[in-house]
């Protein structure tokens, strides 16, 4: 008891009760009013702060259904323009394919009638070699001494050679 009352003293700790409570008053006279005006303005600062982020918040959340809106139209005229190339490009496609089969018809009917051509040609072409190649075996035949041993090898030959043409 002896020690913890010599470690006391007692005018001491009366001077920091003094000093503290002074330094209370001052604070309380010159600081403490700026210091809560201070914290309200802010307080009010970031009150105003919040209400200024939730009211961007709501314009952002219509601005955001405004854009999902017209996203949605945009996909609606993109699918419908899609569809339409769609079909632009089948009727595009059907109708190259009958320019096609018209193109090939007349292909095909051009040389069928190109190849009618060709074997009227060849057939006048043969009837005329027949009638040359006749009248070559006649003029051998009337030139050649007649008897009949001779006139069947001369009409033997002609139609080996009718044969071969």
């Amino acid at each position: 008891m002896d020690l913890f009352a010599e470690l006391l003293d007692w005018k001491l700790i009366a001077t920091h009760i003094f000093g503290f409570v002074i330094m209370v008053w001052i604070l309380k006279k010159f600081a403490w009013k700026p210091i809560l005006g201070i914290l309200a303005e802010r307080r009010e600062k970031i009150i105003s702060e919040f209400d200024n982020i939730e009211s961007g918040k709501a314009e952002i959340a219509q601005t955001k259904e405004g854009y999902e809106a017209k996203l949605k139209d945009i996909d609606n005229l993109a699918r419908q323009k899609l569809t339409e190339a769609v079909n632009e490009g089948q009727k595009i496609a059907a109708e190259i394919k009958e320019k096609g089969r018209d193109e090939a018809k007349g292909i095909i009917d051009n040389a069928k009638a190109q190849l009618d051509r060709d074997v009227e040609k060849a057939r006048a072409g043969l009837k005329e070699d027949m009638v040359n190649m006749t009248i070559s075996a006649a003029e051998k035949i009337i030139s050649a001494k007649v008897d009949e041993p001779e006139n069947r090898r001369l009409i033997g030959n002609f139609i080996d050679s009718v044969e071969k043409a």
